[in-house]
């Protein structure tokens, strides 16, 4: 039994991609926390480093990595530089040889994911972990085959067999270094885990790989809220134990109780503060000592405030010099919010501040009021105030289910074309993003109450992708099983809560206006020729978009104002009525789901998927399935009625 592990830092590269510094960096502290005996214990000469290498090299040290290893062995594979991906959405690792021929990736610069899949199947060792610290670094999970590797036996010292994919983005996403951090983010909070054994969240002394995961995530969000570290396990291979911690170290108890009672804004309530002083006291730490504690807690939040700080001050200075943006100003804001990790919702309070205060001075000094290009350009950012009460379910140790709440009223169901229904609608909580596979993977272990539930049922498997191929049975028997575990009544919506909660007030074919792109939404944003006719994949005077193929983890759209993300596009979702004829419901009634006692075969479904034009994807669009049939472009979200509203 051994743990070997390789670690690859990318800074410098010779021709067409930015240099990465901090991933040289990256590399010398993965390596430290590594060969410290009380962290990581490898041995110095099973863990190589190389910064770099040249692309043969670096393929042949990966190649050596996998072979000729033992069942029992603990192999990880951690790199830190740019992840590129080609036009298939392929990954790649780059090399400082990497280059692009008019913006397309040379494959033979770079080494290719799939070949790591190769060497990785074809390895003994039943213990893989590979971290990766780059853009774009969830596509390497894409296409990585299962391997068999036979019956588990658990070591206590290393944990669970089986494989974990810990990445610093998803297959879409860029990863954002900070100017305040010597390390990459993602790594930084890897390290800070293992060193300060904080990720140690069951307090065992052993820091498994899903509470690494969690405990880089949390921190990663709340500095970049608009990069989403992901995990992608096979087997117990989120049970891997990567390291230890220093169970009884006071300093650990402490830092633990000042994460656990830190708000949002990174300040701590007057009963906070009289407790932890409480507790420094008692574990007879100096008040310097603790201080230092809080302050690294408190960097994530105050990256974030200065991330929010910088982009106000942007653009206040923008609209000085140029009051009407232009397209290429909008596109640069846009960018520089990416670069800031900020999402759409983190700067729409700022935006939607500085446009109300250009009004009220436009209406005094008669100057032009604001920036209505904004609107048209990214209509997700201005109008949109997102709704923030919600309550977390705890569904595991690692696993919740977050549930906004949504306020009752009336509205019109249905589009003007078509036929439109004023209803009422009392005041609920609905999920915040469609049940993703982790969390239907939980459930699924809670005791049966009607039928079996296959723990992984989807097709496009990701851990925060929404779960897929679960008919409507399937679906009532998850919100059965969650109901009686935790004493609530979970249900699927009403097909009129869910175009009520889609909407979110609006009128518009969209919950952000008239016209919609693939920048906002996963569908299919290309023209479809099916049994001769023609499915654009434009709406009005929206343009053409891009056709993703599979699908995104959830949250990687905007949210709408009540703070609901996936609403339009990415997966069907199933909603509780049989299906009818839409003028059969009463006016003005919430009489709920439309339900029969006859067990009938369709149901209905709201919400469109990645294989289906925009036109299928506005709010009012409903279509049918059959109830027993599991389709992986079908999956749903669960709701449950507010009490004392």
């Amino acid at each position: 039994m051994a743990k070997i592990a390789l670690l690859i830092g990318i800074s410098k590269y010779e021709a067409g991609l930015a240099s990465l510094p901090k991933a040289e960096n990256d590399v010398e502290a993965m390596q430290r926390v590594l060969l410290n005996p009380e962290m990581g214990d490898f041995a110095p000469g099973d863990v190589t480093v190389l910064k770099n290498p040249q692309r043969q090299d670096m393929e042949d040290a990966i190649y050596h990595l996998y072979a000729n290893r033992h069942k029992d062995d603990l192999v990880l594979f951690y790199f830190s530089g740019h992840g590129v991906t080609d036009e298939g959405g392929d990954f790649y690792f780059s090399t400082r040889q990497t280059q692009k021929n008019q913006n397309r990736l040379i494959p033979t610069t770079a080494v290719a994911a799939a070949n790591v899949h190769n060497w990785m199947n074809k390895s003994k060792s039943k213990r893989l972990v590979v971290i990766l610290d780059c853009c774009f670094s969830g596509a390497f999970a894409k296409g990585l085959t299962a391997k068999d590797s036979g019956t588990i036996d658990l070591q206590q010292h290393l944990g669970g067999e089986g494989r974990a994919i810990l990445t610093a983005s998803t297959s879409t996403q860029y990863a954002f270094e900070s100017d305040g951090l010597d390390l990459s983010i993602y790594t930084h909070y890897l390290v800070e885990g293992i060193e300060k054994g904080v990720a140690d969240q069951d307090g065992d002394g052993l820091i498994a790989i899903d509470e690494l995961h969690q405990y880089a995530k949390s921190k990663v969000q709340e500095a970049s809220p608009a990069m989403t570290p992901e995990l992608y396990p096979h087997k117990d291979g989120y049970r891997i134990f990567l390291a230890k911690s220093p169970k009884d170290d006071p300093k650990l108890k402490y830092r633990k109780e000042v994460e656990r009672r830190i708000n949002r804004r990174g300040k701590f309530t007057i009963p906070a503060r009289r407790l932890l002083n409480s507790l420094r006291l008692q574990l007879q730490l100096e008040p310097d000592v603790a201080e230092a504690i809080e302050a690294e807690v408190q960097q994530p939040y105050r990256e974030y405030q200065r991330k929010l700080e910088e982009y106000e001050a942007t653009l206040i200075e923008t609209m000085e010099v140029e009051p009407n943006l232009s397209e290429r100003t909008l596109n640069d804001l846009i960018d520089y919010q990416q670069h800031l990790g900020l999402r759409d919702e983190d700067v729409a309070p700022i935006e939607a501040r500085i446009i109300s205060q250009r009004k009220s001075t436009a209406s005094k000094e008669k100057l032009p009021e604001s920036i209505p290009q904004v609107q048209d350009k990214r209509p997700a950012i201005n109008s949109i105030q997102i709704n923030t009460e919600c309550f977390t379910e705890r569904l595991s140790n690692h696993v919740v289910l977050d549930m906004v709440a949504i306020p009752g009223s009336q509205f019109l169901m249905g589009s003007q074309e078509n036929f439109q229904q004023a209803f009422t609608i009392q005041p609920f909580f609905m999920g915040k993003f469609p049940v993703t596979q982790a969390q239907w993977a939980v459930v699924a272990t809670f005791d049966r109450v009607n039928i079996d539930l296959d723990p992984d049922p989807s097709h496009f498997k990701g851990a925060n992708r929404p779960v897929e191929c679960v008919s409507w049975d399937d679906a009532i028997e998850f919100c059965a099983r969650l109901s009686r575990k935790t004493g609530k009544t979970y249900r699927l919506p009403s097909e009129a809560e869910w175009e009520y909660a889609c909407r979110a007030g609006r009128s518009s074919p969209f919950y952000f206006g008239n016209r919609t792109t693939t920048d906002l939404g996963n569908y299919d944003g290309t023209d479809w020729m099916y049994s001769g006719t023609m499915y654009p994949g434009n709406y009005g005077q929206g343009g053409q978009g891009e056709y993703g193929e599979q699908t995104t983890d959830v949250g990687t759209f905007p949210a709408n104002p009540f703070g609901l993300y996936d609403m339009h596009g990415n997966i069907w979702e199933w909603c509780q009525d049989e299906w009818h004829d839409e003028n059969n419901h009463d006016p003005l009634t919430d009489r709920g789901a439309w339900l029969s006692n006859h067990n009938h075969q369709y149901i209905d479904l709201r919400g469109s998927s990645l294989y289906y034009d925009p036109w299928r994807y506005r709010s009012a669009f409903r279509d049918r399935y059959a109830r027993g049939n599991r389709y992986i472009f079908v999956g749903f979200r669960v709701v449950i009625m507010r009490v004392n509203s």
